[in-house]
């Protein structure tokens, strides 16, 4: 007759761990306990091959464990980083990420909200474009880089710091006369604040500055125009620029070269983000860091807090600087 082998249940984890019922819950919730008593417990829970009843779990917690994420895409890397931390960070809380790629389009963002909704999903972060966007009351939602007004927390870098630092450091590597380059969303938000920062740092330093600003969907040749119409005798007036992201410097740095400017030789260049080559390796190019891991923990963080008193209405994280050889110093691995 064959034997029949019963899972293993919560108790056996608890017996097998020598610790209270309650801790094993805990762990099982994601709710903090000492370091010691979740190591065995998950040490236990490892050796049993316990398996946690989610949808019963949810049945009784009246939770779905499911948080939704809407990013505009997969492709831009910090987009992609943002992404990985964050389902990392739901993880460790043992909830599943629902990921809902927009496209940067206003009405499939409406509609991934709508889906989320249906699916009684516990929660949704979401760095959006639609400033109409519509979001039930009494989903918990967290806004990445742009307020969406009251009871939605905003959680962002300091962009204001991180513009201001990269003037700064444009002037502490000798620059003087020095341009900033941004393409971006017309809509109010966070990232529009590294423009002032900048404009601060400059009359800080005493530095001399010009700007081309482009909205989304502008020629990025409208750029290369600007730099080749200050070009004189071959040398170009700047000796320092700013972009407000990795991409838009890596495209300037190509830029240069069909000009003729060598990067950081002739020109420095400082972007922003901190984006690396696959994702853990040497920078794309000098540039002010995004706490990108620090700002997905506070995401979820504050989007699993159960009371909304909790809630800041923005959260803004530190920058700082990494040298990725467009300017003039040691190039950091």
């Amino acid at each position: 007759m064959k034997k029949v082998i019963s899972a293993p249940t919560m108790k056996d984890v608890a017996r097998e761990a020598g610790v209270a019922l309650g801790t094993v819950s805990k762990v099982v919730n994601g709710l903090p306990v000492g370091d010691s008593y979740r190591i065995r417990v998950e040490n236990a829970i490892q050796k049993l091959n316990y398996q946690v009843n989610s949808y019963a779990q949810g049945l009784k917690a009246n939770k779905t464990y499911t948080v939704a994420l809407l990013i505009p895409n997969t492709i831009d890397p910090f987009f992609a980083s943002l992404t990985y931390y964050i389902n990392t960070a739901l993880m460790k809380r043992r909830y599943k990420m629902l990921l809902c790629s927009t496209d940067f389009d206003p009405r499939q963002e409406q509609e991934y909200i709508l889906m989320a909704q249906n699916n009684k999903v516990d929660g949704i972060i979401g760095l959006t474009y639609n400033p109409s966007l519509v979001v039930e009351e009494n989903t918990p939602f967290v806004a990445i880089d742009r307020s969406m007004g009251p009871g939605i927390p905003c959680v962002a870098c300091d962009n204001f710091a991180g513009g201001q630092l990269a003037a700064e450091k444009l002037a502490d590597l000798g620059c003087r006369h020095v341009a900033f380059l941004r393409s971006g969303s017309s809509l109010a938000n966070e990232p529009n604040k590294r423009k002032a920062g900048f404009e601060n740092g400059c009359l800080s330093r005493g530095l001399s500055y010009e700007m081309k600003i482009l909205n989304d969907g502008d020629s990025f040749e409208e750029f290369e125009q600007f730099l080749s119409e200050h070009l004189s005798e071959g040398r170009l007036d700047f000796d320092g620029i700013f972009c407000v992201t990795d991409r838009l410097a890596c495209l300037t740095r190509d830029m240069l070269g069909r000009l003729q400017q060598r990067v950081p030789e002739d020109v420095q260049l400082i972007g922003f983000d901190g984006i690396r080559a696959f994702g853990n390796t040497v920078y794309h190019c000098s540039t002010i860091v995004q706490p990108i891991p620090e700002m997905a923990e506070m995401c979820v963080d504050l989007l699993l807090r159960e009371s909304m008193l909790a809630k800041p209405p923005l959260v803004c994280l530190p920058v700082t600087y990494a040298s990725g050889g467009t300017t003039c110093e040691p190039f950091l691995v």
